[in-house]
């Protein structure tokens, strides 16, 4: 008896599947915190010094004018790994996780989409801010090491409270758990895999507490470190929405009067240069293992962080320092070149859909970045979107920024003569029509904040005006 003509096509399409879906791409995802355009190829800081990813960045596709979605941990990378905007899924401010967010029910995370698709998933560190978890548990078919950082001296160097102390501490790399993570992913790297793999690594570092050995405090001795540049005038200008204590982070007068900025831009570029040795480690496993041809790299960082500009430490706001971010993809048949279009973490989860060639997921609401990286000079129209607390929000553009608070008030800066947002032009009615168009572009409809209002409060402290040193 002859077998069904079904199973005679069946038979000849499944070893046609298997064979392409052994040849899709890999993709590797490394992920760091805190960490804000202080890298070379940025120019955020003249001393900074990350050759590793700068390599990275000089292979592919720079995007000089990449940004945030939320300027926090938890919401950004909930953003990021859903590929949906907080003004959709309602987290603004730390926690809620992923999975109890109503609007991200039935919304896959980047891995389990992919997953789906039949590749691998491997994760270690920190990728979404509470781990995954309930639901999401199932996401990743291996998970490496999850620990966060490194170990804590017993007693604090510089700051009461190790939460956000900083100083040179463990006495090697070997004890950091950054650097256990980089060798454990350069070793699944370095081995061949039945299936494609998409493997996310999250590097803790540069956040606080910005603890790392001391050899990497030696590279920026401290009599040499340079401040940023922070006018005492700068914050005349600017409406008080965002001129207070926020979150548990120190303002900039304390660290000021305490005499410890120095030291603690001395501790952000050294927790920088030893993020950027980890990455190093991590694509050498790249470069010396079986995938190098097969496989793309993003990198990105959740979002920025103040030292000072804006007389603010830490992030939150809604300023250049908070929202901007690293952000390359490098890979096969992707040519080195930067570009200066805004964009957003958001288009992270499409572009790489669209890179990987599996089919669209219809609830992104990023946009593929595969225009720019195929021609860096492809221009965008929608701005690059950041949103902050509870109905504050900025739109940036390739020489523009717009922040609109929720109570009205308004910021606008040219990033073509003001690079530092220095001058807030929002007053001036030569500008009208420019803050007109941009505000086109706010958010209409966006979703309340998921949280209760008591706990939105512990994150925002008024009126503590004006924190000027």
């Amino acid at each position: 008896m002859k077998p069904p003509l079904v199973l005679l096509l069946l038979s000849a399409w499944l070893p046609f599947c298997e064979a392409e879906e052994r040849s899709r791409p890999n993709v590797l995802m490394i992920a760091i915190d805190d960490l804000n355009d202080w890298i070379g190829c940025l120019g955020g800081h003249s001393q900074a010094k990350t050759p590793h990813i700068d390599k990275l960045a000089a292979s592919g596709r720079l995007f000089t004018n990449a940004h945030c979605s939320v300027p926090v941990c938890s919401p950004s990378r909930v953003s990021v790994m859903s590929g949906i905007h907080a003004t959709t899924h309602g987290s603004y401010e730390l926690g809620p996780a992923y999975e109890t967010l109503p609007a991200l029910k039935d919304a896959p995370t980047i891995q389990e989409y992919f997953k789906g698709e039949g590749y691998k998933t491997i994760a270690g560190g920190k990728i979404l801010h509470h781990g995954y978890r309930g639901r999401l548990a199932a996401a990743n078919d291996v998970q490496l090491d999850g620990r966060k950082g490194g170990p804590r001296p017993k007693k604090w160097l510089n700051w009461e409270g190790r939460a956000w102390d900083w100083g040179p501490y463990p006495p090697t790399d070997d004890e950091m758990f950054d650097f256990q993570l980089a060798l454990a992913a350069a070793e699944q790297l370095s081995d061949k895999h039945e299936k494609p793999f998409f493997l996310s690594v999250g590097f803790f570092r540069p956040h606080v507490p910005l603890y790392v050995p001391p050899k990497w405090f030696e590279v920026f001795p401290e009599d040499d470190v340079q401040l940023p540049l922070v006018p005492d005038g700068d914050m005349e200008d600017v409406p008080p929405n965002f001129q207070y204590k926020m979150g548990v982070a120190p303002t900039h007068e304390e660290i000021v009067n305490a005499g410890k900025w120095k030291t603690l831009v001395q501790s952000y570029l050294a927790s920088i240069t030893f993020v950027d040795h980890c990455v190093g480690e991590v694509l050498r496993g790249l470069e010396s293992g079986p995938n190098k041809d097969n496989t793309f790299v993003v990198l990105w960082s959740d979002h920025g962080f103040h030292l000072g500009e804006k007389q603010h430490i830490a992030k939150r706001t809604l300023w250049e320092e908070s929202t901007r971010v690293p952000l390359i993809f490098a890979g096969p048949g992707i040519e080195s070149g930067d570009c200066r279009e805004a964009v957003s973490l958001l288009d992270i989860y499409p572009t790489l859909v669209q890179l990987t060639g599996l089919p669209r997921n219809a609830r992104l609401e990023g946009i593929s970045l595969a225009p720019q990286i195929e021609s860096p000079a492809t221009a965008r129209t929608q701005p690059a979107l950041t949103s902050s607390y509870f109905g504050n929000h900025s739109l940036r553009t390739k020489n523009w920024r717009y922040i609109r608070y929720d109570d009205g008030a308004e910021e606008l800066y040219d990033h073509r003569s003001d690079p530092h947002e220095f001058t807030n032009l929002a007053s001036d009615p030569s500008f009208s029509d420019k803050k007109r168009k941009l505000a086109r572009w706010l958010p209409r409809k966006a979703a309340p904040e998921f949280k209760p209002r008591e706990e939105q409060e512990q994150f925002q402290r008024k009126p503590e005006v004006n924190a000027s040193p």
